[in-house]
């Protein structure tokens, strides 16, 4: 059992090597075919003009055979056999040849006849002759002339045998050139490697190398990687570091409380401490959501549509006294680069606090626009003022307090739509709600 190449180049040997020399053997076995076609075409036609000129002669001489020149002319000129048969005479020239000629005068049929595997003494065991019949001043006159094809195959054979040597060097040079080829071809992808192994040594931080068209993608995707994994180590310490800045004050706040052994516990310190908790509670919830966030990440991608609908049939659940409408040309197979769960929490925080401020209706589309993917959420509700539209989205910033929240929905979906190159945007709806844009490029 062959055993698949573990390398390109093996694999390219594999399969251009025994293609190149079969192509090279079907070729000479090609040249050898026509190679004996074209010669017996070649000798036919010698021994049709050869016919052609002795009819010539008997015509002029009136059909006496006896006034041609014979003998050693025709073999000397020609180097053909032939025979001339009237009625009256028969010339067979040489003799030898007698026994292999006589029975094609007594045929009827003119044209071009082969003989092989003869075993007559002094004759050629190959020939090739051409018989014409014609008459003369009445008289029936049959020309014959031959060549014997050894001599010719002979020839034809050291030619053929010559044309393997000059393929057998061809198919070395191939081999050469196929060789030299792929190092040539494969040159970039060892670039390639060896940036791979100094990246893996810490070498280098980030592949940059000249690479062709066919690996250009792939180094670009590699370095995507890279940048994501350094973006997300960076994110995962400064959430970390604002983690531990923004509840070591409430934490030290409940401490010193608790250990103040003067200070009786009372309702207004007891919510005091509720409230420091709270604040704890809150930013380790905040926390908790931003990590799970993936950001762009190749290979991943989201059905917009049925998230869309699995979301609003949610909301129209926990808000029944509203209604939460979709309006998308997209088909429910269509996928969005984005990560499924930062499309959830895109869609679920625009909608739900959509669901909050509106009065009745919720409208949620989903667009795609010059390689852009577009999100737009519009309620019916009290909007916002212009002046505090820009506001909108920063962490913890909540216009009415009369509506329950930590004013963090809009924030973490400002971040994510960043996270992806994309803007969110605020303005004011048709109705007099709010409008909500989330544009990410592709």
């Amino acid at each position: 059992m062959l055993r698949k190449p573990s390398s390109v180049k093996a694999a390219l040997l594999m399969l251009l090597l025994p293609a190149g020399i079969g192509l090279m053997v079907l070729a000479w076995l090609v040249h050898g075919l026509l190679l004996e076609r074209m010669a017996r075409e070649f000798v036919e036609s010698r021994l049709k003009d050869e016919v052609a000129f002795l009819e010539h002669q008997i015509r002029q001489s009136q059909g006496d055979i006896d006034t041609l020149q014979t003998g050693d002319y025709f073999q000397d000129v020609f180097h053909h056999a032939f025979a001339i048969r009237s009625p009256d005479q028969t010339l067979i020239s040489p003799t030898a040849w007698a026994p292999l000629l006589s029975p094609l005068l007594r045929a009827e049929r003119d044209g071009s006849v082969r003989l092989t595997d003869s075993t007559v003494a002094g004759a050629p065991s190959d020939i090739l002759a051409f018989r014409r019949s014609f008459t003369v001043e009445s008289t029936p006159i049959v020309v014959i002339v031959s060549e014997d094809l050894g001599a010719l195959k002979s020839s034809q054979a050291e030619l053929h045998a010559w044309t393997a040597i000059v393929s057998i060097l061809l198919i070395l040079l191939l081999v050469a050139v196929i060789w030299l080829g792929i190092n040539l071809s494969l040159r970039p992808v060892v670039t390639l490697k060896a940036a791979l192994k100094r990246l893996q040594e810490g070498g280098i931080s980030r592949i940059n190398v000249q690479a062709p068209d066919e690996f250009r993608p792939l180094v670009l995707q590699l370095n995507q990687l890279l940048d994501s994994l350094d973006q997300r180590l960076e994110r995962s310490r400064d959430n970390l570091a604002n983690l531990s800045h923004s509840i070591k004050t409430p934490i030290a706040a409940v401490r010193q409380t608790l250990e103040d052994a003067s200070r009786p516990l009372d309702s207004e310190l007891r919510q005091e401490l509720v409230t420091r908790l709270g604040d704890i509670d809150r930013q380790l919830e905040a926390e908790m959501r931003r990590s799970r966030f993936a950001g762009p990440q190749i290979g991943k991608s989201a059905y917009p549509v049925n998230q869309a609908r699995d979301l609003l049939w949610m909301l129209g659940r926990l808000h029944p006294e509203k209604t939460f409408e979709l309006s998308s040309d997209l088909n429910e197979e269509r996928r969005w680069p984005l990560e499924e769960h930062d499309l959830n929490e895109i869609l679920g925080n625009l909608l739900d606090n959509a669901g909050k401020w509106s009065k009745s209706t919720v409208e949620l589309s989903l667009l795609e626009e010059n390689e852009h993917m577009k999100i737009l959420v519009n309620d019916d509700g009290p909007g916002v003022s212009p002046e505090s539209l820009d506001s909108l989205g920063t962490r913890g910033l909540r216009l009415d307090e009369q509506i329950p929240g930590h004013g963090l929905g809009l924030a973490i979906v400002r971040e994510i739509t960043e996270r992806y190159g994309g803007i969110l945007s605020f303005d004011t709806a048709a109705c007099g709600g709010l409008s909500a844009t989330v544009d990410i490029p592709y």
